[in-house]
């Protein structure tokens, strides 16, 4: 009998994502992807100071003697391997054999983690997690408890947040500057001047924004620090650089003092002031911005503006709002602004503020209301596009106004273009919203980090973040980020019912129960509540016969509309087990709303990215998923772009070859 070798090893277990279905489609070249792949394997682990002790097929078995040096390689494992891997890590006792292989539990749990974990993502055990510190732990963020495959135990998984370290490292590259643009002190004599003040600080701001190409902190954020809390601005905001100053006006007349500040030395790169009249306003803003993209080595291309007679100017930053009405201007400054496009017709702020302040108006509407609304939106935003193509608010409001599906390749256009024109906290959000839509989960998450990264004072922004997260199945993070927006806005109809369909999920009924008290339900008037709260009843009792209810429910809707919403209530019937059920709706279904009673309203009504949560895969895994895709206009985005779908990588079809063969069947109508 032979003694057992026995130690304690830190273990990294990775795969090819998809390997069935890659090697179905093209074996050859699966076979040389992954022989390529081992190289790339074997020259990272080595660099990390492991070794590869074992393969199989698509399968890499690592061992590393320090579990940071695991964790820092499965990082880069997970960021950089083509094809995408999944990645596991645990440090558990295993067994050496004679050849140098290793067995045992704590190989087991490496391949188990593996096996939960995303395509170019990674999991990582608790053991591990508490046995390393220092910069790479802070980004390893918990799953929860997970129960893994053929095993008895529970164990706390954690998260490689590999995209949020990439953010936060590129923010904190001193090479790359991050500005923080304070408001402006007011130094005029009238205290009301402070509207002004603002509005010039806000200007300044956005054409740093869109000039200079550099990554500028959000105005939420940034204008909450005034006063003595200036001083704090730049290390919460996590800003290099910090541009401050004072304006002060008498009639017609502005002084304008401005100074560029770096915050770790605290020395100051650039000062200067300005004499001017106010007709000269944009000129001035222009020459700041200039400044500051010199003194930070970029390159800034001027914005022109034309001169305009300063009591408009005055009404236009008076009707614009001061807050996060920059991009939503107050529903009673509609009739102001269009005042201003009268009077003033080639001043295009005033259109852009215009556009962007009817389509919030009409986002709150009907559908037949909005899409009675849209022409003229459209028309009101190209008018200023015509004058300044750059300009923000008018391609938001062409955003608003675009339906939640059929229109992708559109939205995609729109947002390329103010990719060009700014490096804003908007054009992230858009990014976010967008990639979601398409299935593009780790790009969403990627884009809703950089919006946190670059506006941590913007409650609106926990929520944004929050909703990716949990939908792509980091379900701790996501959590707790909704928790936080619901405690800021109770009373929103959004986060109530993401989070009760979160709590269900999670099977935590006691928050549930919470969330559906009496007088907490009477604070909400949208009609998708009901579903949510009728879906978390099923999912807390999946008897056969509640289940059937839920599907029922899903049929009379057909029979009293002909329509169907591509949403949760589809994706849960699947859920339970009605896979065919379904596509056999869809089949005798119209996509989208009826201009009836019955339509959903609210912000997530009719969006396509419940199709896409990770937990939920029992529609993506059936090849008529591809067409309910075409149907909706994803497969015409997909192809006209070649930018695919997380899921394109693990189903257990050729998903591209899919898509091929619906490239031309007809898009539903959203609304008819």
């Amino acid at each position: 009998m032979t003694d057992t070798a026995r130690k304690l090893a830190t273990i990294v277990a990775l795969d090819v994502a998809g390997y069935s279905a890659r090697t179905e489609a093209d074996e050859a070249r699966t076979t040389a992807e992954v022989a390529a792949l081992r190289k790339v394997i074997e020259t990272i682990a080595a660099k990390y100071g492991g070794r590869v002790f074992n393969t199989a097929g698509d399968g890499f078995m690592l061992e590393f003697g320090s579990s940071l040096a695991a964790v820092e390689a499965a990082f880069e494992l997970a960021e950089t391997c083509v094809p995408k891997v999944r990645v596991g890590v645990h440090l558990g006792d295993v067994v050496v054999q004679p050849n140098g292989d290793l067995l045992g539990h704590g190989v087991n749990v490496a391949a188990r983690l593996m096996a939960r974990s995303d395509p170019g993502g990674a999991l990582v055990s608790g053991a591990v997690r508490q046995s390393i510190r220092g910069p790479v732990a802070e980004r390893l963020q918990s799953q929860g408890m997970l129960k893994l495959d053929k095993m008895a135990e529970t164990i706390e998984a954690f998260a490689l947040a590999a995209v949020s370290s990439a953010v936060a490292a590129q923010l904190s590259e001193s090479s790359e500057p991050v500005l923080a643009v304070l408001p402006f002190d007011n130094l005029s004599s009238d205290a009301e001047m402070a509207f002004f003040s603002d509005g010039v600080s806000e200007d300044i701001l956005g054409r740093i924004a869109r000039g200079a190409g550099l990554k500028v902190i959000g105005r939420i954020s940034s204008f909450q620090f005034r006063g003595a809390d200036k001083a704090k601005a730049a290390q919460t905001l996590g800003a290099t650089h910090v541009l401050d100053g004072s304006i002060r006006r008498a009639g017609n007349k502005v002084r304008i003092a401005a100074h560029l500040t770096e915050a770790a030395s605290r020395s100051t790169l650039w000062s200067d002031k300005f004499d001017r009249g106010l007709e000269d306003i944009f000129a001035v803003q222009d020459e700041i911005s200039e400044a500051i993209a010199q003194a930070l080595n970029t390159t800034f291309f001027h914005t022109k503006t034309a001169a305009i007679d300063p009591a408009i100017y005055d009404l236009y930053l008076k009707a614009r709002g001061g807050g996060a009405n920059m991009f939503f201007p107050p529903a009673e400054s509609i009739a102001t602004l269009e005042a201003i496009t009268r009077i003033a017709p080639a001043f295009a702020p005033a259109w852009g503020a215009l556009a962007v302040g009817r389509a919030a108006q009409a986002r709150q509407k009907t559908f037949p209301e909005r899409a009675n609304l849209r022409p003229e939106i459209e028309q009101i935003a190209q008018t200023c596009l015509d004058l300044d193509p750059q300009n923000m608010l008018a391609m938001h409001a062409r955003l608003l106004v675009l339906n939640p599906f059929g229109d992708f390749v559109t939205t995609a256009a729109i947002i390329k273009q103010a990719g060009k024109a700014a490096t804003s906290v908007h054009l992230n959000l858009f990014l976010s919203v967008f990639y979601e839509s398409v299935g593009q989960t780790r790009d969403a998450i990627k884009a809703a980090l950089a919006l946190r990264e670059l506006d941590k004072q913007n409650d609106r922004d926990t929520l944004a973040v929050g909703l990716p997260l949990w939908r792509a199945g980091r379900y701790a993070e996501g959590i707790a980020a909704m928790e936080e927006a619901l405690e800021r806005w109770p009373d929103t109809y959004d986060i109530a019912a993401s989070l009760i369909i979160a709590y269900a999920v999670a099977g935590n009924w006691a928050a549930v129960d919470r969330m559906v008290e009496p007088q907490r339900l009477a604070k909400y008037s949208l009609r998708e509540l009901i579903g949510v709260v009728n879906l978390a009843r099923t999912m807390r009792d999946p008897t056969p016969e509640s289940r059937l209810r839920w599907l029922d429910s899903l049929r009379r809707i057909v029979d009293e509309t002909g329509h169907i919403e591509a949403g949760f209530a589809m994706v849960f019937a699947a859920r339970f087990g009605f896979v065919d059920e379904i596509y056999a709706l869809l089949e005798r279904s119209k996509l989208g709303p009826t201009g009836g009673p019955r339509d959903q309203l609210g912000y997530l009504a009719y969006t396509t990215t419940p199709l896409f949560m990770t937990a939920f895969p029992e529609l993506r895994a059936d090849p008529r998923f591809v067409k309910l895709c075409a149907r909706l206009g994803l497969v015409e985005y997909w192809l006209q772009t070649q930018n695919w779908p997380d899921c394109a990588e693990v189903v257990p079809y050729d998903f591209r070859a899919e898509c091929e063969k619906h490239r031309d069947f007809p898009k539903d109508k959203f609304f008819q």
